[in-house]
């Protein structure tokens, strides 16, 4: 095997082949692949399905350099690098440590960003572009990745050979080329005709879900209720608060009093928006989600959350419940380090994910796990993207707890009819009726008072995190 080439090494090429033609590095691999076809989304996706069932999951490093500039060609052609000196041992147990702003970091940054710079120039006679340029989000400031435009196989190849380089992955590359906004977990609404049998009516004048039945939460009630827990929610956002006051103006109501509902964003709409495009959920799914863990045991007969009185702190981070964009990757990363930094936060619940891997993700996920927080993470839910597939990214993960749904009825348990199952679950929860699959959790809808469904491991996984919230 050839011995990998350093950063120093492309470093010093720089200092010594620039004239007056500009760099010179097509000895270093960085040609430009003349006649070489890029490999079609069937062809890339017929890879991930050999490795997904022979490792049960798929990350970016299993497949060549061809792959991966395939896949970026397809997808936005930003690709994420995580870095690292060349000297750098066991970082995944350090992300929460480091300072990127250090010199032997920003050393290691500075000169990856500046030869892809000078070599995607070299390789287009005629334009000029700068970091900015290349740069849809900025640089990170605090894990070690660099978020950059790359379309050259040569340049791919030359950063997969480098020790300082983790990874090099397409950030916007999705199974399927289009995506069904019904599909993927959003478009809901309110329930008129919820049977009687699935609720309880409870003081003051609030609902009581029938799925709490199973693990007995009305009983844990007696001795708490959430109160002083922080629970953080990664997902589509929480509703507009005049849309839905409960989480809004009245999340301190009825029998739930004192408590703080933080919301942010840090998802961005499109990659040359630039910043992120606030709070509010768009999709219906968050607002779901929130409901489950954290809504008001009120006045108006909607149902209370399992953890009434807890905290809750809602990040947008994705535009739907599948991470499978450049934004939405980038905003799960960064609302995982906002939720890592809180100090009051102590469980991290995330409905979303993908059956393909991030590395960074990974990273935001290895970061709040070392700030000492629990994660919480959806199996999975079918969709037309993920219904042949087992437990998806991040629940996989080891840092992450996998959560899915079942049938209520006992045992032997049943799985949810749409929820993924596999040997990295290590919770489940009942959310759906054995005698119809319609007849699932209720929660908050995204406006008015009218009780809405919600089923799958998503909502098994929101159930969970308001459990820990009760017994932590």
């Amino acid at each position: 095997m050839a011995p990998k080439l350093t950063l120093l090494t492309v470093v010093l090429v720089f200092a010594f082949s620039c004239g007056k033609d500009g760099l010179n590095l097509d000895d270093a691999a960085t040609n430009h692949h003349p006649g070489l076809k890029p490999q079609t989304r069937e062809q890339i996706n017929q890879q991930a399905l050999r490795l997904l069932n022979e490792h049960q999951k798929f990350e970016w490093h299993m497949v060549d350099a061809q792959t991966v500039w395939s896949a970026n060609l397809l997808g936005d052609s930003i690709m994420c690098i995580g870095y690292q000196p060349a000297n750098e041992k066991n970082l995944n147990q350090r992300l929460h440590q480091i300072d990127i702003q250090q010199k032997e970091w920003k050393q290691v940054r500075d000169a990856l960003i500046n030869y892809i710079v000078a070599e995607t120039n070299r390789q287009n006679p005629g334009k000029t572009v700068t970091a900015k340029d290349l740069m849809p989000f900025g640089e990170e400031s605090v894990l070690p990745v660099i978020d950059i435009k790359v379309s050259s196989l040569g340049i791919i190849e030359k950063l997969r050979s480098l020790p300082e380089v983790r990874y090099v992955e397409p950030m916007g590359y999705s199974y399927n080329e289009e995506r069904q906004r019904s599909d993927s977990g959003c478009g809901v609404s309110g329930n008129a005709s919820i049977p009687a049998a699935d609720y309880t009516n409870i003081t003051p004048a609030a609902k009581q879900s029938w799925h709490h039945g199973v693990p007995r939460i009305g009983t844990a009630w007696g001795n708490n209720s959430g109160r002083g827990i922080t629970v953080a929610l990664l997902d589509t956002g929480t509703p507009n608060p005049s849309s839905q006051p409960k989480l809004g103006s009245q999340f301190n109501s009825g029998l739930s009093t004192g408590r703080t509902l933080t919301r942010t964003g840090t998802y961005v709409s499109c990659w040359f928006c630039g910043t992120p495009d606030g709070p509010n959920d768009q999709c219906g799914h968050g607002t779901q989600m929130a409901g489950l863990i954290a809504a008001p045991r009120g006045n108006d007969g909607t149902p209370a959350g399992v953890a009434y009185n807890c905290n809750l702190l809602g990040i947008r981070v994705t535009s739907d419940v599948i991470i499978n964009t450049s934004s939405e990757k980038k905003g799960v990363a960064d609302g995982l380090v906002i939720a890592g930094n809180n100090t009051s936060v102590k469980i991290i619940s995330m409905s979303i994910g993908d059956i393909f891997s991030s590395g960074q993700v990974e990273d935001g996920v290895r970061y709040a796990y070392g700030k000492g927080k629990m994660l919480l993470a959806a199996a999975g839910t079918s969709t037309s993207i993920t219904n042949w597939y087992g437990v998806i990214f991040p629940a996989w993960m080891a840092e992450c707890i996998a959560v899915t749904g079942v049938k209520d009825g006992g045992l032997p348990l049943e799985r949810c009819n749409t929820c993924h199952s596999g040997s990295d679950v290590e919770f489940v929860a009942v959310m759906q009726r054995k005698v119809d699959n319609n007849r699932t959790a209720l929660t908050l809808a995204p406006t008015g008072n009218v009780p809405a469904n919600v089923g799958g491991s998503s909502a098994a996984t929101a159930t969970t995190a308001g459990i820990a919230a009760l017994i932590w």
